[in-house]
């Protein structure tokens, strides 16, 4: 077995991975990269970017079937489904070589293609090799996962990680989970001419404001998507091409392929932490502030550190990481200005509170203002001028904001830039945008702030009165 000494080891070639790996080893460090599966992790290959070309796909076939109102002839679209899925390798294909071993090597990263195990607090395993590290950093992302409904391991069945090979098309694709995932692949599917059932045992989107979700939702059906809420999974049967979901409340859903979305567990189980004496919650392992576990050696970043599983969340946290490991400056982790986005047509945004959860932690001192995205020149122009934004507004800051709309995921980056830097609403206000874009929601909510205050205020107005009197 190979003996190996370095400064930094990486265990997951995923997003927080491999921006830890490229950044510590071009500032000197001596790193060691540990992948067993696939470089670029769930994101590329699984995840964010797939399921983006797929609701590409399904985006330029309704554009097709929808196009009279601007004038040119609706058409049926002529949907090749296998087609679509090579469309979503190609995509694949040309964002690989970013996240590649080669490239990687070429920054000076020592990639060992091996799954790693600890068998000491500060030696990890991996294939042939034993790792000694200064520190070692934990980013083995998360997997799907697969709830224990009975009947369900006698089914064929899709996961997220599964979905993009497929190739046939499904006639009627069942989905358990309404959640983001399901719901960008029911609407994705819908539009390129498959039907769809999501069945949720809560309520879909979930955990956005309800308001919001609801505009999506609604939307989603007026497609043609079928939506079934409290609807618990009891009991899966069937086979290839006719499965069958039974719920707790006596519904039943066949359809001929069955994806399950129910959410996403951390991938713990092959790394010995025992052997390290690293601690793991119920959601993946135990981190403090500064992301550190409780070996002070190691540290947990992106989906198995138990948080908010986003690809953009372990970036920022590997940012922390090059911080406290290279440069043993102190560095905490903050979610209050991490924003995430649902991409749905419309899209979903949020970052920091919704607005239940702000009333709830700031009480009377909240304000809450509202801007109708339809009074937008330019979604009027290109008939898409459908939605609302909400900004939690305390003494002048926005402390969170909520987003149902076209590119709600553009608008959202800058009230994320205005809350990681602490800004006030004064800050937007003084923005100018570009007549006519759609970041001018962004300054109208702004203006809908200040309107009160300067407008419906007798003092302004007496104010403005004696000025004019003394003006020449």
């Amino acid at each position: 077995m190979e003996d190996i000494k370095c400064d930094l080891l990486v265990i997951g070639a995923g997003s927080g991975g491999l921006s830890v790996a490229a950044g510590a080893s071009q500032m000197g460090a001596s790193v060691v990269l540990l992948e067993g599966h696939e470089m670029g992790g769930d994101c590329l290959n699984f995840g964010c970017v797939p399921s983006k070309a797929l609701i590409a796909s399904g985006k330029a076939a309704h554009t097709q079937a929808h196009s009279a109102q601007y004038g040119v002839a609706d058409q049926v679209p002529q949907v090749d489904y296998a087609a679509a899925k090579a469309h979503v390798k190609d995509v694949i294909a040309q964002i690989e070589p970013m996240d590649s071993q080669e490239r990687f090597e070429g920054f000076g990263v020592r990639v060992i293609r091996e799954f790693g195990k600890f068998v000491s607090p500060r030696v990890v395993e991996a294939g042939a090799h034993r790792i000694t590290a200064r520190r070692v950093i934990v980013a083995t992302g998360s997997s799907p996962f697969v709830p224990p409904i009975p009947g369900l391991a006698d089914v064929p069945y899709l996961t997220n990680e599964t979905l993009f090979e497929l190739t046939e098309t499904p006639t009627h694709l069942l989905i358990i989970g309404g959640g983001p995932i399901g719901m960008e692949m029911a609407q994705a599917h819908q539009r390129l001419g498959i039907q769809v059932t999501v069945i949720e045992g809560a309520k879909a989107l979930g955990r956005d404001d309800p308001e919001m979700a609801g505009f999506v939702l609604d939307n989603l059906r007026a497609e043609g998507v079928e939506i079934a809420e409290d609807a618990m999974a009891k009991e899966i049967s069937g086979s290839e091409g006719g499965i069958t979901v039974e719920t707790q409340d006596g519904r039943s859903f066949t359809g001929s392929h069955l994806l399950v979305a129910v959410g996403r567990k951390a991938n713990m189980e092959r790394l010995n932490l025992e052997a390290a004496g690293i601690e793991t919650t119920r959601t993946g392992i135990k981190v403090d502030a500064s992301l550190k576990t409780t070996n002070r050696r190691v540290y947990a970043i992106g989906d198995v550190a138990g948080g908010a599983q986003f690809t953009h969340v372990a970036g920022y946290q590997a940012g922390v990481i090059i911080r406290l490991a290279l440069f043993g400056l102190p560095a905490k982790a903050r979610t209050d200005h991490i924003p995430y986005a649902t991409y749905t047509d419309p899209e979903l945004a949020q970052i920091g509170p919704s607005e239940a959860e702000a009333r709830e932690i700031y009480g009377d001192k909240l304000s809450v203002v509202r801007f109708d995205i339809g009074h937008n020149d330019r979604l009027i122009a290109e008939r898409k001028a459908e939605g609302l934004i909400k900004a939690m507004v305390v003494k002048g800051r926005p402390v969170g904001v909520s987003i149902a709309g076209p590119q709600a995921g553009e608008l959202i980056n800058l009230w994320a830039l205005v809350i990681a830097n602490k800004l006030k609403m004064s800050a937007v206000a003084g923005m100018v945008a570009p007549y006519p874009t759609v970041g001018e929601i962004n300054k109208r909510v702004a203006g809908a702030y200040f309107s009160p205050q300067l407008f419906d205020n007798p003092r302004v107005k007496q104010v403005v009165g004696l000025v004019q009197r003394w003006l020449p």
